[in-house]
């Protein structure tokens, strides 16, 4: 039996390649020439002799090597290899070393980032360093509980942010799946807590969608006495209703006067990544009454690049708070119209007053064909129906300006 003294005075002549010096249970301290010093154990599996590496010494002690000699030991009565399962116990470390939620999380990032658009690539990832990262990022995925994963859930959500929690609780549900394939967890905790988080309560952006208010609306933007250039944003947003971002960021080389249309780049479309790189234009037919509004503008700006550029450069379009502020001017709050309202303000009284074909609505609101296949089968782009429709639109509206307001 080997002492602690023994191992520390326990040497290998020069001649030697190797001196062993035996304890009991077939470990034994191997000394080489060059000082080193390293504990194994002998043992027989599956009828061959292999010998077990425990570590170096001093750094591993006598009572040490022999503790984990009898560890071995329990191994190998139970029908394992000892050798081999250190091997599994390293190549798990290994494998947790990468299997923390944060780096899966930002993994799964940098894999789905090419297909999402930039927003939601910034903002996916922005929420989870926020929220998530500081108190699981840390965590193997198998670790994560329900109970774990909900804790900083409901920080964000005391904090009044049912929205982004319930955002938060699918974002992770994602990276947990994206684990679950590819061999790091097996449980998705995030499916769990469906129904732990408040209600979203989901608020309409205010439009006018009476044919009242939005001859209102239409008086009220033919008397604006603000600045030329945002009348006819106003103007335009009515007759128009595309997103509020193409209209303040419209070019002038999407504007073909002669055949009456703008025509959006796919870039410049509320979109997938993919579909902002390989789709479609969207075109929007031009009625007589845009077509005159543009004129008018082109008066103004058409030598630069924007149809409404900024104030301060030429360089940037309008800011995006212009129209919602002169609606506020005209004396439409936040409550009653938006300049994302004006789509809804379209949409609303063309189907309900002029009974127009709200597939064909739809397809000049720019909205994505709904299912899973809509967008690969339904390639219908109704462009003679839309041109009629936005001159059917631009006369009703021009019919509601003209009505006068019932005396109250």
């Amino acid at each position: 039996m080997l002492t602690e003294l023994t191992c520390k005075n326990a040497t290998c002549p020069p001649e030697k390649r190797r001196a062993r010096f035996t304890d009991g249970g077939n470990l034994y301290l191997e000394a080489a020439p060059n000082g080193s010093k390293r504990w194994f154990w002998k043992y027989t599996f599956d009828g061959k002799e292999k010998r077990l590496a425990i570590g170096s010494y001093p750094t591993v002690r006598l009572k040490d090597a022999r503790a984990s000699r009898d560890e071995a030991r329990k191994v190998l009565q139970t029908g394992a290899d000892p050798t081999q399962r250190r091997r599994l116990n390293k190549a798990a470390v290994r494998v947790n070393a990468v299997t923390t939620y944060e780096k899966v999380a930002r993994e799964f990032h940098a894999v789905k980032t090419k297909g999402w658009s930039e927003a939601h690539s910034t903002k996916w990832l922005r929420l989870q360093e926020s929220n998530l990262f500081p108190w699981i990022g840390g965590l193997p995925l198998r670790d994560i509980t329900a109970s774990v994963l909900l804790d900083p859930l409901r920080r964000v959500e005391s904090k009044g942010l049912n929205e982004t929690a319930v955002s938060l609780r699918q974002y992770a549900g994602q990276v947990f799946r994206y684990g679950i394939a590819t061999g790091r967890c097996e449980d998705d905790p995030a499916t769990k807590l469906r129904g732990a988080l408040g209600a979203v309560i989901v608020k309409n952006m205010a439009a006018v969608l009476a044919p009242a208010k939005a001859g209102d609306l239409m008086r009220a933007i033919d008397s604006y006495h603000g600045l030329p250039a945002t009348r006819e944003a106003l103007l335009l947003s009515a007759l128009l209703f595309q997103r509020p971002g193409n209209i303040r960021g419209m070019e002038w080389a999407w504007v073909d006067f002669k055949n009456c249309q703008i025509t959006i780049p796919a870039a410049s479309m509320k979109r997938t990544k993919q579909a902002k790189l390989s789709g479609e234009p969207h075109m929007v037919p031009l009625a007589p009454q845009a077509v005159a509004s543009l004129k008018r503008m082109y008066v103004l700006t058409g030598h630069g690049r924007y149809v409404f550029p900024s104030l301060l450069t030429a360089e940037r379009p309008m800011s995006d708070n212009t129209v919602n502020t002169a609606l506020r001017r005209m004396g439409f709050d936040n409550t009653e119209m938006t300049a994302h309202g004006f789509r809804a303000m379209a949409r609303t009284i063309m189907v309900e007053e002029l009974h127009v074909n709200p597939e064909v609505i739809e397809e000049q609101l720019a909205h994505g064909k709904s299912g899973p296949l809509g967008a690969a089968y339904n390639r219908a782009q109704f462009k003679a129906q839309r041109r009629k429709m936005m001159t059917l639109w631009a006369d009703y509206l021009d019919q509601l300006r003209a009505t006068k307001p019932a005396t109250p």
